[in-house]
């Protein structure tokens, strides 16, 4: 990881000092520009799933850290380049999704934007794109011949997400192969559109996000930019957004507010002053006064973490609802449910503990109620009969709730 420049633009000094930076394709001149004028910059979002998650959170915020900045956002909603499939780093292809599945998530991605962003006409205002406006209208010979000659094949294999591929020899599409092509085809059309002159993205899409800058050069003869953030992990390791239950989905019909709520809670002591800087808009100032406590007081700057990230995926009102059901199910006591508690050995498999907690008579019955999504942990369906539970699943206050159906639940305390 590059180290970051210093900055004099407000942009650009905040994203260092909130820790988004990653790598940019000319600082200096980025940094100039974000001096002179209100930049229009945007992020892509393909339509993979009927919610993004906590994994698009950090793309999110940089969106949000422009806007707040005076400058203009635009959330590019991949009807398109979803029929491809971003193929970077993934060791296997995307499953293609039907025209009517990618329309669906993509109405429900939609709604999560607004409230992270100020939609409207105003110069600073945010505005949401699909590029199937654009992409789907383009004639196949006609676009190789304009956009494609551009593009040299020997300079495509050797970056880094189509290099680790072919090095691996795993399966790459031909269709794959265009995603960076379609995705650089964007910047342009975004630039001749709206005069968007910055792309941002994960780290992952630096070689995506430089295609696109020479085509802006080659084509229109101007100077595009790009900037990227670092791909999060937490500090023991784990990937951002990935529980024992699954995905940490931003839509609350996927994922309720206070599920929400108790994963920003569960944070690992060392990553709280870099996800309070990096999920929500405390305070710098704040910020450094809270990492430094210990104990219960570091208790206190989770909680906080928790009810300001629940705030803005899901409302003021809702993340201080879950903050007072946490309070009320955990510091009055967990048994305050009414709820027959075991405690028991973990790290364990979830047959084993459907079994030991009277859930299911078998490890054979319990792999049938998993098979018809009918055990849950902390209210997430169990989709996997294999998975091992740990200490990663308990709540902040040392328990993990665990349900056959709708009626039949109890607390787990490990031993």
């Amino acid at each position: 990881m590059p180290p970051a420049p210093q900055f004099r633009s407000d942009f650009l000094r905040t994203y260092v000092a909130r820790g988004q930076y990653y790598d940019c394709t000319d600082p200096e001149a980025l940094d100039t520009l974000f001096q002179k004028e209100r930049v229009t910059a945007y992020i892509g979002f393909d339509c993979t799933a009927p919610s993004l998650h906590v994994g698009s959170m950090l793309q999110i915020m940089t969106l949000r850290r422009l806007q707040q900045a005076g400058h203009r956002p635009i959330v590019v909603i991949g009807g398109g380049t979803t029929k491809a499939g971003d193929p970077s780093f993934r060791t296997e292809a995307r499953p293609l999704l039907s025209d009517e599945t990618i329309e669906t998530n993509k109405r429900a991605i939609r709604n999560c934007f607004e409230k992270f962003l100020k939609f409207g006409d105003g110069p600073s205002d945010a505005i949401m794109v699909d590029n199937a406006d654009w992409l789907d209208k383009l004639e196949y010979v006609p676009f190789l011949r304009e956009i494609g000659r551009h593009f040299s094949i020997n300079r495509m294999i050797t970056m880094d997400s189509v290099k680790m591929k072919l090095d691996e020899d795993l399966p790459f599409s031909f269709l794959e192969f265009n995603y960076m092509i379609m995705q650089a085809y964007d910047y342009l059309e975004l630039y001749r559109r709206y005069g968007c002159r910055l792309q941002a993205g994960g780290a992952d899409q630096w070689g995506n996000i430089v295609s696109g800058i020479d085509l802006g050069r080659r084509i229109e003869n101007t100077q595009l930019f790009g900037l990227t953030a670092p791909l999060i992990t937490t500090s023991s390791g784990a990937k951002m957004g990935k529980t024992a239950a699954g995905a940490v989905w931003l839509n609350p019909e996927m994922r309720s507010p206070y599920d929400y709520w108790q994963y920003w809670r569960n944070t690992e002591d060392a990553d709280v002053g870099r996800f309070l800087r990096l999920f929500t808009d405390v305070p710098e100032a704040e910020v450094a006064r809270l990492e430094k406590l210990q104990g219960a007081e570091l208790n206190d700057a989770k909680k906080l973490l928790a009810t300001e990230a629940t705030a803005l995926c899901h409302g003021r009102a809702a993340a201080n609802d879950a903050a007072e059901t946490a309070r009320r199910t955990f510091e009055e006591g967990a048994a305050a449910e009414g709820l027959p508690t075991f405690t028991l050995k973990l790290p364990d498999g979830v047959l084993n503990l459907a079994v030991a907690t009277g859930l299911a008579s078998s490890n054979s019955e319990a792999r049938k109620l998993i098979a018809n999504n009918g055990l849950r942990i902390n209210d997430q369906v169990v989709s996997d009969p294999r998975a091992q539970i740990d200490t990663s699943a308990l709540s902040a206050e040392g328990v993990l709730k665990l349900s056959s159906g709708k009626k039949k639940h109890v607390l787990v305390k490990p031993a």
